[in-house]
């Protein structure tokens, strides 16, 4: 079994550690019982980081895995374990914050998760958030009501932490004035062919860990592309040090200073996505990635709505920063 490397975040009990590598949850394809069998076959390698939303539908079954895990005696109990979810934009007024986590936890059947995320900043008016989304439907949330609602959600123990996700810096820069408790991730699209170079940095100097999904793309267009696992300097990369590319991505998503969550449900691919701790890229590796054109892949305005909008063209451009 792998021990995969931690950082620290800030949390109710202090700096507490986070593993920098999860497994994500996120998929359109597998049942209920194949999240949870995945989730169970995790553990057994390593994983210790599940990262799941509301969205996703997959609390559920995350949290049978983990009762599974422990019944199993694969873990000695729930604090071994890093679990993130996230608030959906259909809850993203102050008062709907607590109950919506509530309801999570419920699905999960845990009593606290240990990071709690603004899935997206915007706020989305409308009884089925898996309707088609119309452009009355979205607006700007009010980001100091809705973060105090965050920050209750870490007082009562709901979470130990809270953070952000696709945030990008001028609303991080907002958030950081009016909070009480300031956020501790912003989760942001993030492999070799969007770098996001100049908002890691940023979130360093704020004390943010960054967090990086779809650090392989995806093989389908609803959560991903296959750019990465095609990129030639990347597949080259992996030729000449008889690696994979998914391990050459993940190196350097590793070598960057972040943490990052990884969806395979493929047992061998899982453990593979963990090999990446005893090597290193060489210098004129890390320069040729460096070149590689860079394209962001997540576009709100461009997978929610048809026509464009205000709100989403904001957050599009500030995400491109």
């Amino acid at each position: 079994m792998v021990s995969i490397p931690e950082t620290t975040i800030n949390s109710s009990d202090g700096r507490r550690p986070i593993p920098l590598i999860g497994l994500g949850t996120a998929t359109r394809t597998e049942s209920g019982d194949q999240v949870k069998a995945a989730v169970i076959e995790a553990i057994k390698v390593g994983y210790r980081h599940f990262d799941t939303a509301s969205l996703y539908g997959t609390e559920k079954p995350l949290g049978e895995a983990i009762k599974e895990a422990l019944r199993l005696g694969l873990i000695k109990s729930r604090a071994e374990l890093f679990i993130t979810t996230k608030l959906w934009c259909d809850s993203t007024e102050g008062h709907l914050v607590v109950p919506a986590l509530n309801q999570s936890l419920r699905e999960l059947g845990l009593e606290y998760v240990d990071l709690y995320l603004i899935h997206w900043p915007l706020k989305l008016n409308q009884d089925d958030a898996k309707s088609p989304i119309t452009k009355e439907s979205i607006a700007a949330i009010n980001i100091k009501d809705v973060w105090e609602g965050m920050e209750k959600c870490q007082n009562l123990g709901l979470t130990k932490s809270i953070g952000v996700s696709n945030f990008y810096p001028r609303l991080i820069e907002e958030l950081l004035s009016i909070a009480k408790i300031p956020p501790v991730v912003n989760q942001v699209e993030m492999n070799p062919l969007w770098q996001q170079k100049k908002l890691n940095d940023f979130c360093k100097k704020k004390d943010i860990l960054l967090t990086g999904y779809s650090p392989l793309g995806a093989y389908n267009t609803v959560w991903g592309h296959n750019r990465v696992m095609e990129c030639d300097v990347l597949q080259d990369i992996a030729k000449s040090r008889g690696k994979t590319v998914a391990q050459v991505s993940l190196r350097w998503m590793y070598e960057q200073g972040v943490s990052f969550v990884v969806k395979s449900f493929n047992i061998e691919r899982m453990k593979q996505n963990l090999d990446i701790f005893e090597w290193s890229l060489t210098e004129e590796e890390v320069i040729k990635i460096s070149r590689i054109p860079q394209q962001r892949h997540v576009y709100l305005s461009g997978t929610m709505l048809k026509e464009p909008h205000d709100v989403l063209a904001e957050i599009d451009a500030g995400l491109s920063y």
